[in-house]
């Protein structure tokens, strides 16, 4: 495992729907924007219920996301998640990915979706990731102003 101190993105704060919406061309091309993100989505779940618990991951299947899922596998895997639920693919919607949260509530932590809704995708399009809470509601409370400089977790 490594940990990487990490700089401020200015432009990281979420967009409704409780994730963050953004340019294809920002995740792919700016070093670590991605697994910041990510890790600042982990971090907001206390570490007791992080360690060893089961998170669902799901895509729209667009521009980027199996990549994105590789970056997701890894951050989880450093953080602790005992297991991952991922469509067959990487494709679940996000009332799938909800679903399956409430169905397993025992074990789950949430679920990350890589989807920009209706929003074109593509290499000029957007790209988003949204969490689902361990409810399989939306996450709208947490606050990453708390969460900018966590130092990213590697494997």
């Amino acid at each position: 495992m490594l940990t990487v101190p990490t700089a401020l993105y200015e432009d990281r704060r979420p967009a409704g729907g409780g994730g963050l919406r953004r340019p294809t061309g920002l995740f792919k091309g700016q070093r670590n924007y991605l697994p910041k993100f990510i890790q600042s989505v982990l971090s907001s779940i206390d570490l007791r219920d992080r360690r060893g618990c089961t998170m669902v991951v799901g895509s729209d299947g667009r521009y980027f996301s199996r990549m994105a899922i590789e970056i997701v596998v890894q951050m989880a895997a450093a953080n602790g998640i005992g297991r991952l639920i991922i469509g067959q693919n990487g494709m679940l919607s996000t009332p799938a990915v909800s679903c399956i949260i409430r169905k397993i509530k025992a074990e789950a932590a949430g679920g990350i979706i890589l989807t920009a809704s209706h929003c074109p995708g593509g290499p000029g399009g957007e790209f988003g990731v949204k969490f689902n809470v361990a409810n399989g509601g939306m996450w709208f409370s947490i606050c990453l102003n708390n969460h900018d400089f966590f130092p990213l977790i590697l494997l």
